[in-house]
Order: C-alpha cells, then sequence, then structure tokens
C-alpha cells in the first residue's frame, strides 16, 4: 500500500512513484535568447555597476531583435551587436536559416521610465527599493551533491556531456540544438533509479537515426549512475526519427520561457518572474537567488534534508513584506525558529542581498545555460549564492 501525508504545501510520498524533470541546450532557441539578454546585463554592469537592464530578445530565421529598458551608458549600445554575433558564433550556429554572421540584427531598447526608477531608486530619506513586486523561491535538498533534486541535476548533466561532445567532435555530426528529460523511480523520497531517458539532438542532414543514436548512447550511458542504468530502462534519442531543422529556424525563441529549467525542475514552485535580461534590482532575479542561497544553507547544516523557502517584495519597497521556511516534514528544528533568525541577522533588503552576493558585477551570462542552481561558485563571484558560508550561523539556530 502506498501512503502519503501533508507537511505544509508539499506532499511527502511514500512507496515506489516518478518524477520527471527536462532540460534544453545552450542551442536550444529560447535558450540562446536568454543568453543574449543576459549577455546585454552583463555589458552594461561591466560599464557601470548601477546600471538597470530589463532586456526581452526575440530570435528567428536569421533574425534577432533585443528590446526593453536600460538606464546606462548609451555608448555600450555600440557594442552590442558585435558580442552577441560573437556569442551566437560561439553557441555554434553557422546554419543557413541561422548564421552568426548573416542573421538581421534589430536593438529597440531604450530608457529606463523613470516613474520606475524614482521607486526603486535610495534618497536620504529611503533605502533602494524592490524593482517590483512579486514572490520568490528557493529551495534545496540533500538527493544529489549540489543539493539540487536529482531528475533536473541529471537532465542538466546529459546537456552538458552532450555540449562537450558536439564541441569536441571533428567530425561535426551534431549541431547546437537539444533537450532531455529524465524520469526517475523514487522509493520513500528516494531515488533509486531511472525509468525514462529522452534526449533529442539536432544533427548533420546526412545522418540517419541510427547514426545518432550510437553516436550519442554511451555518453548517455557514461552519464548517469551506473547502476541505474539497467536493461529495463526506456530509452528515446530523436524519437521523432529526425531533428535536422533546429534553433531559432526551426522555432522562435524568447527571453525567460525556461524558467523551470532555470530553477529546480518541477520540483519546487517558481515566483512570477524570468531572470535572465534583469539587473539586480530587480528581485525576480536577487532574491530568488538569496532564497536559493538560504534554502542550500540550511540543508547544508542539517536542519532538515530538505527545505523551500519563500520571500515576498512590494515596488519600492526595501524589506521583504513577509518569510516562509517549510521543512517539508525533514526538520530537526521548528520553521519559525529559522524565519526569526533569519529576519533578524541576515540581509534580506534589496541592498543588503546585492552587497552580500555580490551582484552588481557582470556574472550573468553564465547563468543563461543549464540552469542558475546547483552550479560551482568562484573566486570570480560567478555563483555566489551556491556558497555555504552560512553553515555555522544556521547551526545555532
Amino acid at each position: 500500500m502506498v501512503h502519503s501525508f501533508f507537511c505544509g504545501s508539499f506532499m511527502l510520498r511514500q512507496g515506489k512513484y516518478f518524477f520527471t524533470s527536462e532540460s534544453v541546450s545552450r542551442g536550444h532557441p529560447d535558450k540562446l535568447c536568454d543568453q543574449i539578454s543576459d549577455l546585454i546585463v552583463d555589458a552594461y554592469l561591466s560599464d557601470d555597476p548601477f546600471a538597470r537592464t530589463a532586456i526581452e530578445t526575440v530570435a528567428t530565421t536569421n533574425r534577432v531583435i533585443v528590446l526593453g529598458e536600460v538606464r546606462g551608458n548609451p555608448n555600450v549600445a555600440k557594442t552590442l551587436e558585435e558580442k552577441i554575433r560573437q556569442c551566437v558564433q560561439e553557441i555554434g550556429y553557422e546554419q543557413d536559416g541561422f548564421h552568426y554572421n548573416q542573421f538581421v540584427f534589430q536593438n529597440y531598447i531604450h530608457a529606463q521610465s523613470a516613474d520606475i526608477a524614482r521607486g526603486v531608486d535610495a534618497t536620504l530619506n529611503k533605502d533602494e527599493g524592490a524593482g517590483d513586486q512579486g514572490i520568490m523561491f528557493g529551495f534545496a535538498c540533500a538527493e544529489t551533491e549540489t543539493l539540487m533534486p536529482a531528475p533536473i541535476y541529471w537532465a542538466h548533466r546529459l546537456l552538458k556531456n552532450l555540449d562537450y561532445l558536439r564541441k569536441n567532435d571533428a567530425q561535426g555530426r551534431l549541431r547546437p540544438d537539444a533537450k532531455s528529460q529524465v524520469t526517475l523511480i523514487y522509493e520513500d523520497g528516494v531515488p533509486v533509479g531511472v525509468k525514462t531517458i529522452v534526449l533529442s539532438t539536432q544533427h548533420r542532414d546526412d545522418l540517419s537515426n541510427a547514426d545518432v543514436c550510437d553516436y550519442v548512447a554511451p555518453m548517455i550511458y557514461a552519464t548517469l549512475p551506473p547502476e541505474w542504468m539497467t536493461a529495463e530502462i526506456e530509452l528515446f534519442i530523436n524519437p521523432t526519427g529526425r531533428f535536422v531543422i533546429g534553433g531559432p529556424d526551426g522555432d522562435t525563441g524568447l527571453t525567460g520561457r525556461k524558467i523551470i529549467v532555470d530553477t529546480y525542475g518541477g520540483v519546487a514552485p517558481h515566483g512570477g518572474g524570468a531572470f535572465s535580461g534583469k539587473d539586480p534590482t530587480k528581485v525576480d532575479r536577487s532574491a530568488a537567488y538569496m532564497a536559493r542561497y538560504l534554502a542550500k544553507n540550511i540543508v547544508a547544516s542539517g536542519l532538515a534534508s530538505r527545505c523551500l523557502l519563500q520571500v515576498s517584495y512590494g515596488i519600492g519597497i526595501a524589506r521583504p513584506l513577509s518569510l516562509y521556511v517549510d521543512f517539508q516534514g525533514t526538520g530537526n528544528v521548528p520553521e519559525q525558529y529559522v524565519e526569526q533568525a533569519i529576519m533578524k541577522n541576515l540581509p534580506l533588503t534589496l541592498a543588503g542581498i546585492k552587497q552580500h552576493l555580490g551582484l552588481n558585477a557582470p556574472i550573468y551570462l553564465p547563468t543563461a545555460s543549464f540552469g542558475h542552481f546547483g552550479r560551482l561558485p568562484t573566486d570570480a563571484g560567478l555563483f555566489s549564492w551556491e556558497k555555504c558560508d552560512l553553515v555555522d550561523f544556521f547551526k545555532t539556530c
């Protein structure tokens, strides 16, 4: 018999069940647009750490369009087309329908609204306020070494390894557009095996589906834990049988359409906004990073093996309006103790988050592929929200 019980907003399930997450490659049309939008964020922050950006990108057959609002040096705009073409080249697009050196580039970025700036800017009478209202979630669990849910962790790993395989293939068999989907088997809340893997990858026109399968399958088996890769798994490689036309030539791309890929693969909620294209005054991004940072440190400290954290903000208001912590039945202390300790001791104002995580820096382009969370923090400030430097603090709660 299978049993379940509710704890807060989450159903902890006992017995055997399946859970699925997906990921997409750097060359997926939506992810290409995320990367272009974050490239623009980095370009403005490189010139001015206090620049403001809200950028959208559209990509279709041999055309890239950027739109949005900025507050920064107008001269930055003169460099964008070259940077974007270099980015598209590095991703790998040199096909007839979408070529880094042939697409038409259109720039419709304009100055930020003075009304929005007025609500966000710090003055003598108020601290810097949030760039918009919204709810943001952070999550961590003990399923993987990165404290990410296992299905999205392995879906990302497959595409990272596929990207490496493609770039290092002298025969150029694969093209940049790809997707993965991983269904894991859980027993009493613990991942124990693989049920299904779906991997679709764009490929050279002269390759048969059997050619693609023969080339890609060994990488799949080398990526997942060997004890999980049994004869019973369902493996689908290019299940439509052919994937030659891909990227923006096959499907229009748009910034912000892969937010579940960006976060926790559907295991935890996502707030109301996407990340890419936004400077850190937008709490959709900065507060979501802070929420992940707190949740990860809570789990790393041993207070719980799962942690869901929600924070909310109002436009122009510096402090959070609410904080919610849910250990989903796995905690060693009451959640309200942790909530009180966070609110009393940790920087949750917009200015505090940006300073603590070093967010006023050109660190965003690498976040726009393979997920914003579960990544390796660097000394250069990349993925600072993945540090586990609050473990001792939470152990005292």
